[in-house]
């Protein structure tokens, strides 16, 4: 626990499976730096480069004896999800959970604009755009998506497919770090690039 951070650890969370992280492929959105969250203003698919991103994770993901891909619904995770699922031949699930943030107002906006919505990047933790969330909001629903997934699975590797914000409060919340201290973390540490593949 960092000096001065009471709140740094809240429950301390045993894993029960093991966890690779997926972030999708590089989609129209990305191209177009657009915002794209619920409800999908917009169709979004994954690119050519996209596909094959997603393609290049799958082939790393052969060796891991993956049992599960749980999903966002959003529709550039969806295909990255189905890709993996059918090279793996493995099941696939969708819990909307694993959503990108809200982007509210700026849903299907320039990036731009949902950007200089806040003063600086600690903003982000706890302010929400219009009809949006802010990154409090997603930690808490990935940290009931864990602990449901931690309850009915044990023993198993699991995949998770999402998106930037999503996967990185869902390692936040993993690492017993809170969103306040995650927020002050220096440069990209946390960043995850389209198509990334990680382990928990």
């Amino acid at each position: 626990m960092v000096a001065g951070d009471t709140g740094a650890r809240q429950d301390v969370m045993k894993l029960n499976n093991k966890y690779y992280i997926l972030r999708h492929g590089e989609a129209l959105s990305n191209v177009k730096q657009v915002c794209s969250s619920w409800p999908e203003k917009f169709k979004n698919p994954l690119t050519k480069h996209g596909q094959e991103m997603v393609m290049a994770a799958a082939e790393m993901l052969k060796e891991k004896q993956i049992d599960m891909v749980v999903a966002s619904p959003l529709l550039r995770a969806k295909q990255t999800a189905k890709i993996v699922a059918k090279e793996l031949n493995t099941p696939l699930k969708f819990d909307k959970r694993l959503r990108e943030i809200g982007f509210g107002v700026f849903n299907g906006k320039p990036y731009e604009s949902f950007r200089s919505f806040f003063g600086n990047e600690s903003e982000k933790a706890k302010k929400c755009p219009p009809r949006g969330e802010c990154y409090q909001d997603v930690y808490d629903r990935v940290s009931d998506f864990l602990k449901e997934i931690q309850r009915n699975y044990k023993g198993k590797s699991i995949l998770i497919v999402s998106h930037q914000a999503t996967l990185v409060m869902l390692g936040w919340r993993i690492k017993r770090v809170t969103v306040a201290r995650g927020m002050k973390m220096e440069g990209d540490e946390g960043a995850i690039r389209k198509g990334e593949l990680r382990e928990l």
